[in-house]
């Protein structure tokens, strides 16, 4: 197994758009639930990369609210596998001492899938180690109109950007370090655009379902090279 960059320069969170289920399956000729059962894999093997590394964090965006649009029929082969896999994974994660959390527009989501995530997430609230952060239904535009609701809703005057921060899914979770994005599309996607501000990018042309360690820890020593001045 390859070793953790030895750097202090570390992103605490890491942040990733898994693009490419669907063409990795195309590509084979199989149905997209088979990309998306493929890149539960990637998914296992990166947060152990992420956690045996050092980081703090880890954001994955599993299902965006654009996401709805697609066939009824993979979105409800979406839903069983994310309720398959949280409840499978829950031991795996256990043994890692992972803390498990959710951010978007959970109240959405199909009961059963809320009361398996409420499982989990208990279990795992007390661990230590890595923090994964699964991005559920979330979308950035629709995560920014709901904390100005909630901030007309307590009577707010006016924000600045610590309290209005405060206000998002997951404000116990610190901005991303570092957004990676499989399959080589350049865009954010409607993913993490308050917290993306100064955010380093990387982008890979491999699959999300052929991502693994090895391109994890080539993320993480790019990142280790770069002068992050923060508008500075």
């Amino acid at each position: 197994m390859s070793r953790s960059p030895e750097s202090p320069r570390l992103p605490a969170h890491v942040a990733v758009i898994m693009d490419g289920n669907r063409r990795w399956a195309r590509r084979r000729g199989l149905p997209a639930v088979a990309g998306h059962k493929a890149g539960v894999d990637s998914v296992h093997a990166v947060v152990k990369a992420a956690s045996d590394a050092g980081v703090k964090f880890l954001t994955i965006y599993a299902f965006s609210t654009e996401n709805w649009r697609r066939s009824k029929l993979e979105v409800s082969a979406l839903m069983f596998l994310l309720e398959r896999t949280i409840a499978a994974y829950a031991d795996e994660l256990d043994r890692e001492n992972v803390r498990l959390v959710f951010s978007g527009r959970l109240e959405q989501l199909p009961a059963k899938a809320r009361a398996v995530m409420r499982k989990a997430e208990d279990r795992l609230r007390g661990k230590t180690g890595l923090t994964l952060n699964i991005a559920l239904n979330y979308g950035g535009r629709q995560e920014i109109v709901d904390a100005v609701n909630r901030a007309l809703a307590a009577g707010a005057a006016s924000v600045d950007e610590d309290s209005f921060s405060k206000l998002l899914y997951s404000p116990s979770l610190p901005d991303p370090d570092l957004i990676i994005r499989t399959s080589g599309e350049l865009r954010l996607s409607n993913f993490l655009l308050w917290q993306a501000a100064y955010a380093e990018f990387y982008v890979t042309d491999t699959l999300w379902p052929d991502f693994r360690e090895k391109e994890f820890m080539a993320a993480l020593r790019d990142y280790q090279q770069r002068d992050r001045r923060k508008g500075t």
